[in-house]
Protein backbone atom coordinates (compact mmCIF):
# COMPACT_ATOMS: atom_id res chain seq x y z
CA UNK A 1 0.00 0.00 0.00
CA UNK A 2 1.64 3.58 -0.82
CA UNK A 3 1.82 6.40 1.31
CA UNK A 4 -1.43 8.10 -0.23
CA UNK A 5 -3.54 4.72 -0.32
CA UNK A 6 -2.42 4.34 3.87
CA UNK A 7 -3.13 8.04 4.54
CA UNK A 8 -6.59 7.46 2.72
CA UNK A 9 -7.52 4.48 4.93
CA UNK A 10 -6.40 6.29 8.04
CA UNK A 11 -9.01 9.05 7.57
CA UNK A 12 -11.45 7.11 6.73
CA UNK A 13 -10.72 4.52 9.83
CA UNK A 14 -10.77 8.16 12.01
CA UNK A 15 -13.63 9.16 10.64
CA UNK A 16 -15.60 5.82 11.04
CA UNK A 17 -14.30 6.06 14.67
CA UNK A 18 -15.77 9.17 15.29
CA UNK A 19 -19.31 8.04 13.23
CA UNK A 20 -19.57 4.76 15.90
CA UNK A 21 -18.86 6.77 18.39
CA UNK A 22 -21.18 9.28 18.14
CA UNK A 23 -24.24 7.47 16.46
CA UNK A 24 -23.08 3.79 17.80
CA UNK A 25 -23.23 1.25 15.21
CA UNK A 26 -26.66 1.34 13.93
CA UNK A 27 -26.88 5.13 13.80
CA UNK A 28 -23.39 5.20 11.68
CA UNK A 29 -23.92 5.86 7.75
CA UNK A 30 -21.13 4.90 5.26
CA UNK A 31 -22.27 8.37 3.33
CA UNK A 32 -21.84 10.47 6.56
CA UNK A 33 -18.17 8.50 7.23
CA UNK A 34 -17.32 8.98 3.44
CA UNK A 35 -17.87 12.90 4.23
CA UNK A 36 -16.63 12.91 7.44
CA UNK A 37 -13.22 11.70 5.56
CA UNK A 38 -13.45 14.47 2.87
CA UNK A 39 -13.62 10.84 0.15
CA UNK A 40 -16.16 9.64 -2.31
CA UNK A 41 -18.63 6.86 -1.00
CA UNK A 42 -17.22 4.44 -3.90
CA UNK A 43 -13.52 5.27 -2.28
CA UNK A 44 -15.23 4.43 1.16
CA UNK A 45 -16.34 0.82 -0.48
CA UNK A 46 -13.13 0.22 -2.22
CA UNK A 47 -10.84 0.15 1.18
CA UNK A 48 -13.53 -1.61 3.47
CA UNK A 49 -16.77 -3.22 1.76
CA UNK A 50 -19.39 -2.28 4.29
CA UNK A 51 -20.28 -1.00 7.88
CA UNK A 52 -19.48 -4.24 9.19
CA UNK A 53 -16.16 -4.46 8.01
CA UNK A 54 -14.92 -1.13 9.57
CA UNK A 55 -16.93 -1.38 12.90
CA UNK A 56 -14.98 -4.88 13.10
CA UNK A 57 -11.55 -2.98 12.34
CA UNK A 58 -12.62 0.04 14.69
CA UNK A 59 -13.25 -2.31 17.32
CA UNK A 60 -9.90 -4.53 16.77
CA UNK A 61 -8.16 -0.93 16.63
CA UNK A 62 -8.62 -0.22 20.31
CA UNK A 63 -8.76 -3.84 22.25
CA UNK A 64 -4.91 -4.30 20.08
CA UNK A 65 -3.78 -0.68 20.92
CA UNK A 66 -4.58 -1.53 25.11
CA UNK A 67 -3.59 -5.36 24.46
CA UNK A 68 -0.15 -4.44 22.77
CA UNK A 69 0.69 -1.73 25.34
CA UNK A 70 0.12 -4.11 28.22
CA UNK A 71 1.83 -6.51 26.63
CA UNK A 72 4.68 -4.56 26.58
CA UNK A 73 4.61 -3.88 30.24
CA UNK A 74 3.67 -7.23 31.99
CA UNK A 75 6.52 -8.66 29.54
CA UNK A 76 9.22 -6.52 30.82
CA UNK A 77 10.35 -8.89 34.01
CA UNK A 78 13.00 -6.27 34.75
CA UNK A 79 10.26 -4.55 37.19
CA UNK A 80 8.57 -6.29 39.72
CA UNK A 81 4.98 -7.06 39.29
CA UNK A 82 3.15 -4.72 41.21
CA UNK A 83 5.22 -1.71 39.43
CA UNK A 84 4.17 -2.84 36.07
CA UNK A 85 0.42 -3.83 37.60
CA UNK A 86 0.24 0.22 38.75
CA UNK A 87 2.06 1.40 35.19
CA UNK A 88 -0.95 -0.85 33.79
CA UNK A 89 -3.96 0.44 35.98
CA UNK A 90 -2.53 4.02 34.50
CA UNK A 91 -1.37 3.26 30.96
CA UNK A 92 -5.16 1.76 30.52
CA UNK A 93 -6.80 4.70 32.01
CA UNK A 94 -5.24 6.92 30.12
CA UNK A 95 -6.17 5.73 27.27
CA UNK A 96 -9.92 5.54 28.09
CA UNK A 97 -9.59 8.95 29.50
CA UNK A 98 -8.41 9.97 25.74
CA UNK A 99 -11.35 7.86 24.38
CA UNK A 100 -13.92 8.84 27.12
CA UNK A 101 -16.84 7.92 24.60
CA UNK A 102 -15.19 4.49 23.83
CA UNK A 103 -16.93 2.42 27.37
CA UNK A 104 -20.47 3.70 26.82
CA UNK A 105 -20.17 3.10 22.96
CA UNK A 106 -18.92 -0.73 23.76
CA UNK A 107 -21.44 -1.42 26.49
CA UNK A 108 -24.27 -0.04 24.43
CA UNK A 109 -23.37 -2.29 21.43
CA UNK A 110 -23.24 -5.46 23.27
CA UNK A 111 -26.07 -4.83 25.57
CA UNK A 112 -28.35 -3.46 22.76
CA UNK A 113 -27.51 -6.38 20.10
CA UNK A 114 -25.75 -9.29 21.39
CA UNK A 115 -25.24 -10.94 18.08
CA UNK A 116 -22.75 -8.19 18.12
CA UNK A 117 -20.71 -10.60 19.72
CA UNK A 118 -20.15 -12.54 17.04
CA UNK A 119 -17.92 -9.49 15.35
CA UNK A 120 -16.57 -8.77 18.76
CA UNK A 121 -15.56 -12.53 20.35
CA UNK A 122 -12.88 -13.13 17.43
CA UNK A 123 -11.01 -9.91 18.49
CA UNK A 124 -11.07 -10.40 21.99
CA UNK A 125 -10.03 -13.71 21.71
CA UNK A 126 -6.85 -12.92 19.12
CA UNK A 127 -5.61 -10.14 21.63
CA UNK A 128 -6.27 -11.04 24.74
CA UNK A 129 -5.31 -14.31 24.93
CA UNK A 130 -1.56 -14.38 24.79
CA UNK A 131 -2.02 -11.14 27.32
CA UNK A 132 -3.48 -13.22 29.66
CA UNK A 133 -1.11 -15.96 29.19
CA UNK A 134 1.91 -14.17 29.61
CA UNK A 135 0.00 -12.01 32.29
CA UNK A 136 -0.24 -15.39 34.20
CA UNK A 137 3.18 -16.46 34.06
CA UNK A 138 4.42 -13.42 35.83
CA UNK A 139 1.96 -13.68 38.70
CA UNK A 140 3.11 -17.29 39.17
CA UNK A 141 6.62 -16.03 38.95
CA UNK A 142 5.79 -13.32 41.87
CA UNK A 143 3.51 -15.73 43.91
CA UNK A 144 6.62 -18.01 44.01
CA UNK A 145 8.83 -15.03 45.13
CA UNK A 146 6.86 -13.50 47.44
CA UNK A 147 5.86 -10.71 45.94
CA UNK A 148 2.46 -10.86 45.56
CA UNK A 149 -0.59 -12.45 47.47
CA UNK A 150 -1.39 -15.94 46.33
CA UNK A 151 -4.68 -17.54 44.85
CA UNK A 152 -4.79 -14.39 41.98
CA UNK A 153 -5.05 -15.41 38.82
CA UNK A 154 -4.75 -13.27 35.29
CA UNK A 155 -8.24 -13.24 34.06
CA UNK A 156 -9.43 -11.88 37.44
CA UNK A 157 -6.80 -9.60 37.72
CA UNK A 158 -7.73 -8.24 33.94
CA UNK A 159 -11.03 -7.65 34.81
CA UNK A 160 -10.39 -5.64 38.02
CA UNK A 161 -8.10 -3.26 36.31
CA UNK A 162 -10.25 -2.46 33.28
CA UNK A 163 -13.72 -2.28 35.42
CA UNK A 164 -12.81 -0.11 37.59
CA UNK A 165 -11.39 2.22 35.08
CA UNK A 166 -14.13 2.04 32.93
CA UNK A 167 -16.62 2.85 35.42
CA UNK A 168 -16.07 6.24 36.40
CA UNK A 169 -16.43 7.00 32.50
CA UNK A 170 -19.88 5.90 32.45
CA UNK A 171 -21.55 7.74 36.12
CA UNK A 172 -19.10 10.43 35.65
CA UNK A 173 -22.63 12.79 33.90
CA UNK A 174 -24.78 11.59 36.59
CA UNK A 175 -21.91 12.30 39.65
CA UNK A 176 -21.47 15.83 37.51
CA UNK A 177 -25.47 16.31 37.84
CA UNK A 178 -25.60 15.52 41.41
CA UNK A 179 -23.31 17.35 42.85
CA UNK A 180 -22.61 19.79 40.50
CA UNK A 181 -19.24 19.35 39.46
CA UNK A 182 -17.63 22.05 37.31
CA UNK A 183 -16.20 21.10 33.92
CA UNK A 184 -12.71 22.60 35.41
CA UNK A 185 -12.93 20.08 38.15
CA UNK A 186 -13.16 16.59 35.87
CA UNK A 187 -9.38 16.01 35.54
CA UNK A 188 -8.94 16.40 39.29
CA UNK A 189 -11.74 13.77 39.65
CA UNK A 190 -10.39 11.16 37.29
CA UNK A 191 -6.68 11.84 38.65
CA UNK A 192 -8.64 11.05 42.04
CA UNK A 193 -10.47 7.76 40.74
CA UNK A 194 -7.28 6.50 38.81
CA UNK A 195 -5.17 6.20 42.27
CA UNK A 196 -7.57 5.05 44.01
CA UNK A 197 -7.63 1.94 41.57
CA UNK A 198 -4.34 1.91 41.78
CA UNK A 199 -4.10 1.93 45.43
CA UNK A 200 -7.60 -0.66 45.80
CA UNK A 201 -5.60 -3.47 43.02
CA UNK A 202 -1.79 -2.79 44.54
CA UNK A 203 -3.29 -3.69 48.18
CA UNK A 204 -5.30 -6.86 47.40
CA UNK A 205 -1.95 -7.51 45.78
CA UNK A 206 0.55 -7.18 48.74
CA UNK A 207 0.77 -9.86 51.14
CA UNK A 208 0.15 -9.44 54.73
CA UNK A 209 2.84 -8.73 57.12
CA UNK A 210 2.50 -10.86 60.16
Amino acid sequence: MTKHQNNKENSILNAAREEFLDKGYDGARTTSIAKRAGVTHAMLHYYFKCKEELFGRIFTDFISDVATNLGLLFSDSDKPLLERVREGITLHFNYVMANPHLPLFVIREIVSRPDRIDIIKPILVNNVRELTIMLQQSIDIAIANGEITPNIDAPTLLIDMLSLNVFPFLVHPAYQAVVGEEVGEINSFLEQRKQENIELITRRLTPNKQ
